[in-house]
């Protein structure tokens, strides 16, 4: 597999059989909107498409719960820091289930590793690539030569267009906060520089660090991260321990409405739960895969309805193909035509993880196999396209819901319908017959007829042959 990695600028193979991916988490202050969730779903994606080709990911995702927006939060509602971050970490969680994501195989909290941000700015102190000031630490950039490797950009025209207010305290305008001095009011912690608390960009150091060792072999979010927060991390982290920090940098794109960033701050978003109780976790996950990660990508009700009718179009496929028969042979032709389609599906997905050429050979798996239909070709055919688009979407998070079946009594009456209108059509009482499949269609059965006979659907949704 080979993945585009933001740091060197090309594709790198990913040769590894344990894979260490640290993905950035949610600072927890408020619900996740749907522009946050597309590295949760990007890399959730990622994770069990490496682990269905029998790789072990270790996927580390942290949980950033102390923030100054978890501080405002809980100023304007009256109540402790800890409780606003405990609330909505609970919320996130709740997100991930509803968005279809794995929960990651560690979530770590900021604040439980305090301790350990301490000792890490010991080091950088001692090294002499951070000073004291009044109880802040700051990292010292000009002590790294590479500093703006990852985001390209060059540390004298930053220098240029930065600005230091009268009173900063910083030697460099470039220098930023390992450790904020405490303030009335707030969260802090012991530190050998007086109670304080750590700065964002060394929480994910050390919690990546210290369950994931160096390197790792992926590091991934937002391209809205690079720069400042990736590029401070690779400062520390290469500052301190004198090795690279990740091997391949993976950044996805942002959403945008009508071309502008998706942000709370500018109050054009929408929240992730509210998307999914109206569209459903599918629609949106397939919204976010059709699209390359790496692109930026416009959220639209218009583009929703579309990934949901797409995604509707294939279990109405899927559920009539999988109520057939097993009868005849698979045509060799179009066992082949499955074959290379099969193959195409991997081969996007090993070049640089390009979920929307996979999804496009989903697609063609349905497209073959209607066609197979029009040609006469068997239900056992058309079964065995159900059966490897499942398993190909499963590592997607696609397509793997079973048709609802009707119950007991119901199951039977709609059975018997379907019985008697086929034996009207034999007596060639077309009016009849047409009445009791409008009548059935206005109750949510939907009948199809078929060389194999007649299928019904439940509201759409397959269930037997008849």
């Amino acid at each position: 597999m080979q993945l585009y990695s933001t740091l060197s600028r090309r594709l790198e193979e990913l040769l590894t059989d344990t894979v260490r991916m640290y993905v950035c988490g949610p600072t927890v202050y408020d619900l996740i909107h749907i522009g946050n969730a597309r590295p949760f779903i990007v890399f959730d994606a990622l994770r069990r498409y490496l682990e269905s080709q029998g790789k072990k990911v270790i996927h580390v995702q942290n949980i950033t719960d102390v923030d100054d927006k978890i501080i405002n939060r809980a100023r304007e509602e009256g109540v402790p820091p800890s409780q606003v971050a405990a609330r909505y970490t609970e919320e996130y969680f709740r997100d991930l289930e509803g968005l279809g994501v794995n929960p990651p195989t560690h979530s770590p909290k900021a604040t439980e590793y305090v301790p350990k941000m301490v000792e890490f700015i010991e080091k950088l102190v001692e090294k002499g690539h951070a000073y004291v000031v009044e109880g802040d630490v700051y990292f010292s950039v000009a002590t790294f030569p590479e500093y703006g490797k990852l985001s390209g950009k060059v540390l004298e025209e930053l220098e240029a267009g930065a600005r230091i207010a009268v009173d900063e305290k910083k030697r460099d305008p470039l220098d930023f906060a390992l450790w904020k001095a405490g303030r009335p009011g707030e969260p802090k912690w012991p530190s050998p520089w007086g109670e304080g608390r750590p700065g964002w960009h060394t929480e994910c150091v050390v919690m990546a660090m210290d369950i994931l060792g160096v390197p790792l072999d992926i590091h991934a979010g937002g391209n809205d991260l690079i720069f400042p927060h990736h590029e401070n991390e690779i400062a520390q982290a290469e500052a301190a321990t004198g090795e690279e920090f990740a091997r391949i940098w993976l950044h996805n794109g942002m959403l945008t409405v009508r071309g502008e960033k998706m942000a709370k701050s500018l109050g054009n978003f929408s929240y992730a739960r509210d998307v999914v109780a109206e569209y459903g976790t599918e629609a949106v996950r397939y919204f976010y895969l059709s699209r390359a990660y790496r692109k930026p990508l416009d959220f639209s009700e218009a583009a929703l309805r579309e990934a949901k009718r797409a995604v509707e179009g294939v279990y109405g496929f899927l559920w009539e193909a999988e109520a057939l028969p097993e009868e005849g042979e698979i045509p060799e032709a179009f066992s082949l035509e499955l074959s290379s389609l099969e193959e195409k599906f991997h081969a996007r997905l090993s070049d640089d993880f390009d979920t929307a050429g996979a999804i496009g050979a989903l697609q063609e798996i349905v497209g073959a196999a209607h066609r197979l239909r029009q040609a006469g070709g068997g239900p056992t055919g058309l079964r065995a396209a159900a059966a490897l688009l499942r398993r190909l979407a499963q590592p997607l998070g696609l397509f793997q819901t079973a048709p609802p079946q009707a119950k007991g009594l119901a199951e039977e009456l709609i059975q018997l319908l379907v019985e008697l209108r086929a034996a009207l059509r034999r007596e060639r009482n077309f009016a009849l017959a047409d009445h009791i499949r409008t009548r059935l269609a206005e109750l949510g059965v939907e009948l199809r007829d078929g060389p194999e006979g007649t299928i019904w659907l439940l509201r759409g949704r397959n269930q037997k042959a008849g």
